[in-house]
């Protein structure tokens, strides 16, 4: 009888947070040539390996396996994380928020940017919640493939034009497709009701993104709105493609990948009913997220130390949830419950 060395470990996972971490882990972890299938849980934090792992302890292979992980910020280990709560990190978030809260209503006072909310989203402000998008840590799976991009085409000696093709295409997908569906919304006449309906789903869907980026409550990460990860999958794949135009179909595919800031833009996007108006709301969206993307893309940037971490992401949680509350509490002025908010 020939024994096997086929194995099947299961890991958990520091540092995985939503949908596109498990996305992004798998992907990781089935390029690894000894490995033939992995499947991720958010639920459990955790990851099934299987693979031909000969006889090494299962510690070392945890080691191992991190490797390919560790530049995207997870890593794999043999007990559960801890779920600790950073509660005195609020004594910075709160003011840091209510500060960013108070600089927007400014803006809105002097019309320079319009509150996310149906019918009066302006271009000002899909830019701002693009910055706070490419700072969050949904953007991990888009932060990887500029990272694996960056990786795989400096050891070509090709470092720059791949990166600019890159996030030319993502702008421009964000740019057609966002007319897309602002042309496909046209079909679709909304009356009051319908507008309310709106305000509660993009609001429900950045309370969930708010509070997820607070980490303090672990179990919300299920509800995070994402693709079927079987399709995120494969479009993930196109990362692998040997092709001069592979740059180019990866910034395109960023506007499918599971991102509750996106996801909202795109609702609302759908609500404009005009192609010009969808196009450049996703496309002043997607000029947000370019600072810092472009900084991961040529440089080593990254929001290294963990305490800062905490603080930026609940910092912007509290803001994102300020967004999700003000969606809301519009959707009852539509219906005429409330009196009109900030006079808007």
């Amino acid at each position: 009888m020939v024994e096997t060395s086929i194995r099947t470990h299961t890991f958990y996972v520091k540092g995985m947070h939503c949908p596109s971490c498990v996305v992004l882990t798998e992907d990781k972890l089935t390029e690894v040539t000894t490995v033939h299938g992995a499947k991720a849980s958010l639920a459990e934090l955790s990851v099934t390996v299987t693979g031909d792992f000969g006889d090494k302890a299962v510690e070392q292979l945890a080691t191992e396996l991190s490797q390919p992980l560790i530049p995207h910020g997870y890593s794999l280990q043999l007990t559960k994380p801890k779920a600790t709560i950073r509660w005195q990190d609020f004594k910075y978030a709160l003011p840091l928020a209510l500060c960013a809260i108070a600089l927007f209503i400014a803006l809105q006072k002097l019309g320079i940017v319009n509150f996310v909310r149906s019918g009066n989203t302006g271009y000002g402000t899909a830019f701002i919640v693009g910055i706070i998008a490419s700072l969050s840590t949904c953007m991990a799976v888009v932060g990887g493939l500029v990272l694996s991009l960056s990786a795989s085409y400096s050891k070509a000696g090709k470092r720059v034009v791949p990166q600019m093709l890159f996030h030319a295409g993502r702008l421009a997908s964000f740019f057609v497709l966002g007319g897309v569906i602002g042309v496909l919304g046209k079909n679709v006449q909304l009356n009051t009701t319908g507008i309310f309906v709106l305000d509660v789903v993009i609001g429900i869907v950045l309370l969930i993104l708010g509070i997820n980026l607070l980490n303090i409550f672990p179990w919300m990460q299920r509800w995070q709105l994402a693709l079927p990860k079987g399709l995120s999958q494969r479009l993930l794949g196109v990362q692998k493609l040997n092709s001069t135009v592979t740059p180019v179909l990866v910034g395109a595919i960023t506007f499918f990948l599971p991102c509750g800031f996106t996801q909202s833009m795109q609702i609302y996007a759908l609500s404009t009913g005009s192609f010009i108006t969808g196009a450049l709301t996703m496309l002043s969206f997607a000029l947000g997220t370019l600072p810092v993307l472009s900084l991961l893309s040529f440089s080593s940037f990254k929001i290294q130390k963990p305490e800062t971490q905490s603080v930026f992401f609940k910092t912007a949680g509290l803001v994102v949830m300020f967004f999700a509350v003000f969606n809301l509490l519009a959707g009852l002025v539509v219906l005429g419950v409330i009196p009109p908010i900030l006079n808007i």
